[in-house]
């Protein structure tokens, strides 16, 4: 059978196999067997795994991989067959068209996925999309000391009067300030210190300001340890320097020993004992844990590391009333009688408070050392905090982010407020970040209108959502009362409604007094407003009213999950009139 017979035997089979049956079943016997068909058909596949694996040449077509001839027949047969062809067949021909359309498709795929790419925002795309509003947000929180402080220049002289005698190595009055929340008591002393030392290293004084904030570190051991520790640290690095001068001195020594002529040494030997004494003093020098050891102890390590070189030191404790209320006057008494036991270095004490009569607590001798200089910082005016606000937004806006009004309404709001610049400038931040969030181009006069809403809320959800259960119970008793048209709610009411909540939610059910002490630190709280009314001989009892947003605070309450769990409230605002 000859090679053009053996072709005509694959094609009428129609599934474009070769069908050459080497048993000698049909009429081609085990001596038909096409060999150079063979090889061509092996040389066909591996041309077709080559084009398969190429994804570099785009311009293939699956017509093209179709036409390839494996068996010698003609194309136009070879299309014909695969019209025919069984798509389940595993021809050779129809496995190469089908590697090559698959590389085609896959191709495709890569493209699409890369478009998708393109057009697929992150989360935070869309949010960097916008303008910034701000250049410089920091220099609106109350951590930033500026280097102008507008309607405090009296203020800050009159401390720079008091301190310079620092400078001269002289110990410079104790000074108590005085002021409200936002009036730039810190800032303004902050930036004294922060002259003062900056003067000092000019002049070559050694002169140090150290900064104790005593809500922070409010009892004497704290305030004792935190400053030994500065000082032991500060110690090491002096000692550090002095053994490198003492070792360079005995280096240049060695081999020239007219180099120690001007200096306090005058062999070597002498600079080897400095330097091993210096070594021990740095040995010696033991930092104080937080806690464990006596207090006496603390001290002594306090007073040794502070004298151990000559300078001038003046301690800065902010919120100073919170020390005296936490642990006494112990630590105002110690640290003001401490200048007559020290040898070197000289200590001035600076206290910020915003309680004036704080000093009243204090004993007789630490209030007449302490209180030798006072100064007094008044509240803010509108048109004071405008020109603050004024200086501030020409650093932290981009020019022209701001409307005409958005300044003289964030004054104007914190002034009522009893001047409080602390509480302009978090106003005035907060406005341009919901500018800023919304995508607005400037902040108007509605952001600053939903910063004041925002800062309201935000300090009332707080403040309900960590009250303890049974101060939410209370709450939630007011609120059913006022939601149901109640006015002068009285303090019986209040509690026949907290019973039946307790008794519905499993909690204690307190007394009634335990009940008024929760009313009235509500009212200290600011949540709600109670005041004592005389009924006459019927005694007296307490009337209030909410305070703050009723459906607010509501949704606060009712994320508790046992006061959440409470279905139907009707029932409980029913009692009162039971009763």
């Amino acid at each position: 059978m000859d090679e053009g017979e053996h072709t005509s035997h694959v094609s009428e089979t129609g599934d474009g196999r070769d069908d050459t049956d080497t048993t000698g079943a049909d009429n081609t016997g085990a001596d038909g067997v096409d060999t150079d068909g063979t090889n061509r058909t092996n040389r066909a596949k591996a041309a077709a795994r080559a084009r398969a694996a190429d994804r570099t040449d785009t311009d293939r077509s699956v017509a093209d991989a179709a036409d390839v001839d494996l068996d010698g027949t003609d194309p136009d047969v070879d299309d014909d067959l695969g019209d025919r062809a069984d798509p389940d067949d595993a021809d050779i021909d129809g496995g190469s068209r089908d590697r090559s359309t698959t590389g085609v498709d896959l191709d495709g795929v890569v493209l699409d996925d890369d478009d998708d790419d393109a057009d697929n925002q992150g989360l935070f795309d869309d949010l960097l999309s916008g303008e910034p509003i701000f250049e410089n947000k920091e220099v609106l929180r109350p951590s930033y000391t500026p280097r102008e402080l507008p309607h405090r220049n009296d203020q800050i002289n009159r401390m720079a009067t008091i301190l310079v005698s620092a400078l001269r190595g002289e110990t410079p009055s104790n000074i108590l300030i005085y002021g409200k929340t936002g009036t730039g008591k810190t800032a303004s002393a902050k930036f004294v210190s922060q002259e003062l030392e900056s003067t000092s290293q000019k002049y070559d004084v050694p002169c140090e300001v150290e900064y104790i904030n005593c809500e922070v570190t409010d009892t004497q051991y704290r305030v004792l340890a935190q400053l030994a520790n500065t000082f032991v640290e500060k110690n090491r690095s002096v000692i550090t320097e002095r053994i490198e001068r003492c070792r360079d001195l005995r280096s240049a020594a060695t081999d020239d020993p007219t180099a120690l002529g001007s200096t306090e040494f005058s062999t070597v030997e002498e600079v080897d004992t400095r330097i091993e004494e210096l070594e021990a003093d740095g040995e010696d020098m033991e930092e104080v844990p937080m806690t464990g050891w006596p207090t006496d102890r603390v001290y002594t390590s306090f007073f040794d590391a502070v004298d151990y070189h000559e300078r001038v030191v003046v301690i800065m404790l902010d919120e100073i009333d919170k020390l005296v209320e936490k642990s006494g006057d112990d630590t105002l008494y110690n640290l003001s009688r401490m200048n007559s036991e020290l040898e070197n270095s000289r200590i001035s004490i600076m206290g910020i408070s915003n309680d004036l009569k704080f000093t009243d607590f204090l004993d007789p001798r630490v209030k007449s050392s302490l209180g030798e200089e006072e100064i007094v910082f008044p509240p803010y005016d509108a048109n004071q905090l405008r020109d603050i606000l004024q200086h501030r937004a020409d650093t932290a806006f981009k020019t022209g982010a701001l409307t005409d009004d958005v300044i003289p309404l964030c004054a104007a709001f914190a002034a009522q407020e009893h001047g409080d610049a602390r509480r302009a400038l978090d106003l005035f931040r907060t406005a341009g970040e919901l500018a800023e969030r919304s995508q607005a181009e400037t902040v108007a006069e509605k952001h600053v209108r939903q910063a004041q809403d925002k800062i309201e809320l935000d300090r009332v959800v707080e403040v309900v959502r960590t009250l303890p259960t049974q101060s939410k119970i209370v709450l939630f008793a007011v609120i059913l009362l006022e939601k149901n048209g109640v006015h002068n709610i009285n303090t019986g009411e209040v509690f026949n409604i907290y019973k039946r909540l307790c008794e519905e939610i499993d909690a204690d059910v307190l007394t009634q007094r335990r009940v008024t002490d929760l009313i009235s630190e509500l009212d200290m709280l600011g949540i709600v407003n109670a005041v004592v009314v005389s009924k006459g001989r019927y005694g007296r009892t307490k009337e209030m009213g909410l305070s703050v947003p009723v459906e607010e605070t509501e949704a606060v309450l009712l994320s508790d999950s046992r006061l959440g769990d409470i279905e139907n409230v009707q029932p409980f605002v029913q009692a009162r009139f039971d009763n």
